[in-house]
């Protein structure tokens, strides 16, 4: 959707946040793109982000993809890919090969290989 893209963004408002005391869940974290190779690249990008704030003493609990499926929004119709499973037309649901590998991801705790 031409949203600037950083991941240090998201390491720096973890430290923000932690300034609060209390234990962090991302909640919603993603990429709206057509392209699944740039969500799976912004998956790693971002996970290894959140990975260093963590090393460097922040207390990320959890972290959910936004979204898991392509849904329809309000100002965009179904045109923004935000998920991790495509939902055709017909509401036949597809997982993308993000889906895989943020699986993976969570199964393993890795983010190489």
């Amino acid at each position: 959707m031409g949203w600037a893209v950083h991941p240090d963004g998201l390491r720096q408002v973890l430290h923000r946040a932690a300034r609060t005391g209390l234990p962090l869940n991302v909640t919603e974290n993603g990429i709206a793109t057509e392209d699944d190779t740039e969500r799976v690249d912004y998956l790693h990008t971002h996970l290894a982000a959140l990975a260093q704030a963590r090393a460097e003493g922040v207390d990320v609990r959890g972290y959910l993809h936004w979204s898991a499926f392509d849904n329809f929004e309000w100002s965009e119709g179904y045109r923004p890919k935000f998920g991790l499973i495509a939902v055709a037309d017909d509401f036949t649901r597809v997982p993308k090969p993000s889906a895989q590998v943020f699986a993976r991801i969570a199964a393993t705790g890795q983010l190489g290989g």
